[in-house]
C-alpha cells in the first residue's frame, strides 16, 4: 500500500472479496539527491522520537518477523493535501495516506524499512548513466524488490497471495505437464497498462500474485474509492520516477557517482566536431533538448562512447535502427525453440512494433548481486538461466537506446523481455 488511490483501491476490493488482507507500506528512503533534499515531506523521519518517525521510518527490513508489533499506530487525518508537499512517492504523508486506508478496512499495517535495498537501485540507476545507458528502474524495482524481497515478509504472515495495484492482468492455461501457468497480460484499461514493468517477474513469483485493477479503467478506481468514502479518491498520480519525481537525472547521478561528468567532444554522425558537453549522464538516445549546437535543422543524439566520452549526434533518421540485441532475457512461455514472431516495446511509452525475436545463446547461470538485481532473481532465485537475443522489426524503430527493456508480446499477452545491450 503506497498511499495512492490505486493500491488502496486494490486493497478495499479485496477485503470486499473475503480476503484476509494485510497492508505494507515500503519505505524506500528520503530520495534526497544534493541541497535542495531537506524537503518537508521527511521531516518525520528526521524526528527521531515522533510517533509518525517511528510509522514512516519504519521497521527495518532485516529486523522483521512475524513476531514484530505492528507500527505505531498515526492520528487518522484526511489524505495528503493536493499540493506539492513532497516529491515522488513513499512519503511521510503517504504512509499516513495508507495507513488511514488500512484502519478503516480495520486490516493489519505494517510499514517496513526497504531503504538500503532501494540504494542499490538508485545506485544502479546512477551507475547504468555513467556508461552511456539509459536506465529503466521501474522494472527492477518490481522484479527484484517488490515481488523478490517483499517475499520474505509475505512468507514470514503467512500470506499466500502479494496483491499490488499495478494495471495488469493474470489468467491461466495450463502448460505441457498439466499444471496451472500463469500469463500475465496487458491492463484492459490500455493507456495505464503497467505490464512492460512486470515483465522480469519471475512465473514462480506470478503465481502467488494478484492484481485486482487489471478490469478496471483509471475512472472506474477512483469511483470505486470515492464509493468506498476513501480520502484518497482524487490523490494525484506520481508521473516519474519516485526518487527523481522534477526529472532531474543527473543531479542523481552527480550526487552518487560526480566523477562520470567529465567534458567530452560532440560529434556529428558525418565526423565533425560541433562542441563540447559538460558529461555524459546528461543525455539519452533520441535527446532534442539540451545538445546546445546550432546546425540550422534538428539534431538529436544518436549515440554514447563512456571509453572516449564522445556524445555522437545526427539528423532524426539517424536515431533510428532496424534491430536491438538484449541479454538477461526473461521468457514468460516456455523457452522458445527457434525464432518467433512478437510485438517488441523498446520503452514504456513507445508503441509496440512487429519483429522477429531470435536467441542468440545462453548466457549461463546469474549469481552475483548486480547480477541478480538486473535478472530479478532474489532469494531462492539467486540464479537462472537468461539468454541474448536478436530483435529485427519489420520497419526501423526510433531512439533504441541501450540499457532500457525490450519486452515480448503476442498480443496482450507478454512472452517475456530483456535489457538493450546495442542497436544493431
Amino acid at each position: 500500500m503506497s498511499g495512492g488511490v490505486d493500491s488502496s483501491v486494490a486493497a478495499c476490493l479485496l477485503h470486499e472479496q473475503g480476503y484476509d488482507v494485510v497492508g505494507v507500506f515500503m519505505r524506500l528512503g528520503s530520495h534526497d539527491h544534493g541541497p535542495q533534499g531537506d524537503d518537508s515531506a521527511n521531516d518525520a523521519c528526521a524526528a527521531k522520537d515522533s510517533r509518525a518517525a517511528q510509522d514512516a521510518c519504519a521497521i527495518n527490513a532485516h529486523e522483521f518477523s512475524p513476531q514484530t508489533p505492528r507500527t505505531v499506530p498515526l492520528p487518522v487525518q484526511s489524505a495528503t493535501p493536493r499540493g506539492d508537499r513532497h516529491r515522488g512517492c513513499c512519503s511521510a504523508e503517504d504512509a499516513t495516506d495508507a495507513r488511514v486506508v488500512a484502519g478503516k478496512l480495520g486490516i493489519p499495517f505494517y510499514a517496513i524499512n526497504f531503504e538500503k535495498d532501494f540504494s542499490k537501485l538508485i545506485d544502479r540507476f546512477a551507475d547504468e548513466y555513467a556508461v552511456g545507458r539509459t536506465p529503466n528502474p521501474c522494472v527492477l524495482c518490481n522484479s527484484w524488490l517488490k515481488f523478490g524481497k517483499l517475499r520474505n515478509y509475505a512468507d514470514a504472515v503467512g500470506a499466500e497471495y502479494i496483491a499490488t495495484g499495478h494495471y495488469a492482468r493474470l489468467d491461466w492455461r495450463e502448460d505441457g505437464a498439466g499444471m496451472a501457468r500463469p500469463i500475465l497480460r496487458t491492463a484492459r484499461h490500455t493507456e495505464k497498462d503497467q505490464s512492460y514493468f512486470l515483465f522480469g517477474v519471475s512465473t514462480r513469483m506470478l503465481r502467488r500474485t494478484l492484481f485486482p485493477l487489471g478490469d478496471l479503467t483509471k475512472e472506474q478506481v477512483r469511483a470505486h474509492a470515492r464509493r468506498l468514502g476513501l480520502a484518497v479518491h482524487d490523490k494525484a498520480e506520481s508521473q516519474d520516477i519516485c526518487f527523481v519525481p522534477d526529472r532531474n537525472y543527473a543531479a542523481v547521478v552527480r550526487a552518487r557517482r560526480p566523477e562520470a561528468f567529465v567534458p567530452g567532444e560532440i560529434r556529428h554522425v558525418d565526423g565533425r566536431v560541433l562542441g563540447r558537453h559538460d558529461g555524459l549522464p546528461q543525455f539519452t538516445i533520441g535527446q532534442r533538448r539540451g545538445v546546445r549546437v546550432a546546425q540550422g535543422t534538428p539534431i538529436y543524439v544518436t549515440g554514447l562512447d563512456a571509453s572516449t566520452g564522445t556524445l555522437t549526434v545526427g539528423p532524426r533518421e539517424a536515431a533510428l535502427t532496424g534491430a536491438l540485441r538484449a541479454s538477461d532475457v526473461q521468457w514468460l512461455i516456455d523457452r522458445p525453440s527457434g525464432p518467433i514472431r512478437a510485438q517488441v516495446r523498446v520503452r514504456y511509452n513507445h508503441a509496440a512494433a512487429p519483429a522477429t525475436v531470435t536467441i542468440d545463446a545462453a548466457n549461463g547461470d546469474r549469481s552475483s548481486a548486480g547480477d541478480a538485481i538486473r535478472s530479478g532473481a532474489s532469494n531462492g532465485e539467486s540464479t537462472r538461466r537468461v539468454d541474448t537475443v536478436t530483435v529485427r522489426f519489420d520497419e526501423p524503430q526510433w531512439a533504441v537506446a541501450p540499457g532500457q527493456a525490450a519486452v515480448f508480446y503476442d498480443g496482450e499477452i507478454v512472452l517475456g523481455g530483456g535489457w538493450i545491450d546495442a542497436a544493431v
